[in-house]
């Protein structure tokens, strides 16, 4: 009989075998602080408009070449619980704002940094997090005396297009004038004149390989990476079937036997099923239609109908792009073919094949004011630089999206940063308690922003600091980080058309400190034993015969 061993007293006495438990300062929080700092660190170097690029290789082997914190942080799949309640802080940055989610990670980790000193000085976690969460209030009550502008008619272009623009401009660097312009124009042309609200899908990106950034274009309607069925491929003016069944002769659900006697017989079934066929297309071109559009396969038979009565055929492989196109063109998916009443017949002013580049498309135009889709051409001479295209595209649409909630906006290029630190600090000086401590290090973690900004230019971070101050001190509030300058320089971010949306700071601070005092709220880790035996062993040549 096997003689049983005693357990160490104490916590481990209480939990499974395997299962591990940190707890106390240095086993706990300090390591929290570490995972968090070096996630900031990682991301620190993409910030603003000169940041550098990281290349990230998922688990399924696809590149990414990119600065955009959202993407980096959603293909590491980040695996400490610390750290990840970073990347949630700015998951949901960008599911409110669309940008400044780099912002909310190395604010985040700063402010971590800075709890650490305070910690090792024999401030106790309390204090920290009460001084952040005072700190986190004063800066949300200041940051609406900061407004440097309005943006009070969305239908006015230039305006629009200058506050899109630093989201644009962090993503791609020297191309933000034209991307924000027509980003802007995309977005101008589905928002009708009644309506405030935007929804953010209604903005389709088609990818197409060749030429330059110059050369995108907007589509008011959809494009489609695709070659018609038939042999028509232009109508003008057109009503439109829609239909998510095939558009061939249905087959039945059970087998059935048919006896055939006499060759005649054999004539009148095989004509039986033509005539069927044509008549099912020719009550469709009967209607007024001369575009189908389908979900499925197109059957020989029908397709030649579809040639002889010139109606147009096009087959989308996706269900999601048939929802889309039956929202833009008005129409309703049937689920059999039946010729459509005028409720179920969507309209198009244009439909047409043509060739982008080497790609051949076809274009669903629509000529009216307000479509209810867009779609901007993306071109570009790689695949990657596309993708990263398309994520400033997608940063500059969600600002315009956060425009219509909150239209105020405050100084770019780290001028609201500096302008909250200072303010902060000389509260935190006010304030009675060991939070003041706390308080004046939330400040000093505000500086970090436009000190990353300055770093990443290339330029020293203390001189551009110490002349940031100076000029805040004189009350030029919107003075921020000069990126364009040879030396370390400051200007005047409004002028130089830097401008932050006040949701996206707003959000930022919130989140950011949100994350960080919940980290340290942290005094105790367990950790459960893994699920499960050993993992089988990968047989990386599972699909050959021998």
């Amino acid at each position: 009989m096997a003689m049983h061993i005693p357990r160490a007293p104490g916590f481990s006495q209480m939990i499974k075998d395997g299962a591990k438990h940190f707890s106390g300062l240095d086993e706990a929080v300090y390591r929290n602080i570490e995972a968090c700092k070096e996630l900031a660190k990682t991301l620190k170097s993409a910030y603003g408009p000169h940041g550098q690029n990281k290349m990230v290789i998922n688990h399924l082997e696809k590149l990414f070449v990119t600065n955009d914190a959202a993407t980096v942080l959603r293909e590491l799949e980040v695996q400490h619980p610390a750290a990840k309640m970073i990347v949630l802080a700015s998951q949901q940055q960008e599911q409110e704002a669309g940008d400044g989610t780099n912002f909310v990670i190395a604010f985040a980790g700063a402010l971590c940094e800075q709890a650490e000193e305070l910690l090792r000085m024999g401030v106790s976690v309390t204090e920290v997090i009460s001084g952040y969460e005072q700190a986190t209030k004063k800066a949300l009550e200041i940051l609406p005396t900061l407004e440097c502008g309005r943006v009070k008619d969305l239908k006015d272009r230039d305006s629009v297009a200058a506050s899109i623009k630093t989201a644009v401009m962090s993503k791609q660097y020297g191309h933000e004038d034209f991307l924000s312009k027509l980003i802007c124009d995309a977005c101008l042309n589905i928002m009708p004149d009644h309506q405030k609200s935007f929804n953010v899908d209604k903005i389709r990106i088609c990818k197409i390989m060749g030429s330059g950034i110059t050369s995108s274009s907007i589509v008011k309607g959809m494009v489609f990476k695709r070659l018609v069925e038939g042999e028509v491929n232009k109508v003008e003016n057109a009503k439109i079937a829609v239909y998510s069944c095939p558009l061939d002769v249905t087959q039945t659900e059970t087998k059935g036997t048919v006896l055939i006697k006499t060759a005649q017989e054999l004539k009148d079934f095989s004509s039986g099923e033509e005539s069927m066929v044509e008549s099912q297309i020719k009550a469709i071109a009967d209607t007024g239609c001369k575009l189908i559009v389908t979900g499925g396969k197109v059957g020989e038979l029908a397709l030649h109908y579809c040639n002889k009565y010139n109606l147009m055929v096009l087959r989308l492989l996706s269900k999601f792009d048939v929802r889309r196109l039956c929202q833009t063109v008005g129409a309703t998916a049937l689920p059999r073919i039946t010729p459509p009443t005028a409720e179920e017949a969507g309209y198009v002013d244009h439909a047409y094949a043509d060739e982008i580049g080497e790609q051949a498309v076809v274009i669903l135009r629509q000529e009216k004011e307000d479509s209810q889709l867009a779609t901007i051409v993306i071109r570009g001479s790689t695949d990657n630089l596309m993708d990263d295209i398309e994520r400033a595209v997608d940063d500059g649409v969600n600002t315009f999206k956060a425009l219509t909630k909150d239209n105020r906006l405050v100084a770019g290029a780290g001028a609201a940063e500096i302008e909250l630190a200072k303010q902060i600090s000389s509260y935190g000086e006010t304030c009675p308690g060991l939070e003041q401590y706390a308080i004046q290090k939330f400040a000093q973690a505000l500086e970090t922003m436009p000190k990353i900004l300055a770093e990443n230019t290339g330029v020293k971070a203390t001189e551009v600091l110490s002349q940031l101050y100076a000029a805040h001190q004189d009350g030029q509030k919107n003075v921020g980080v000069d990126v364009e300058a040879e030396g370390p320089a400051v200007c005047d971010a409004v002028k130089a058309g830097l401008l932050d949306l006040y949701l996206t700071k707003f959000w930022a601070i919130k989140f950011a400190s949100q994350a960080a005092t919940t980290v340290l709220k942290v005094d105790q880790i367990i950790m459960a034993k893994a699920a499960g035996g050993p993992k089988p062993r990968e047989n990386k040549d599972w699909d050959e015969d021998d």
